[in-house]
């Protein structure tokens, strides 16, 4: 039997997980990355305020650079509940 399926996944990650999930089932596909059929790239905007995700992104990294303060939840109720 062979059939056709047209599959246009509108992300990197969903193309990741259909390529993991043909190749456990042992499906043959192709893969047609000509920018007018998937423009997966410019498919993937963050329906995020691109200032907040630089903050946080920012923060992350302050973090792991050592940065910032550790506060346990009884401070931080006493600052809250004030």
């Amino acid at each position: 039997m062979k059939n056709t399926l047209i599959v246009k996944p509108k992300t990197i990650e969903q193309l990741e997980a259909l390529k993991t999930f043909l190749s456990a089932f042992k499906i043959d596909f192709s893969l047609s990355n000509k920018e007018e059929e998937i423009s997966v790239a410019k498919e993937d905007k963050s329906p995020y305020n691109p200032e907040f995700v630089a903050k946080i992104l920012k923060s992350q990294e302050e973090r792991k650079a050592g940065k910032g303060k550790v506060v346990t939840i009884e401070e931080l109720e006493a600052k809250l509940c004030k």
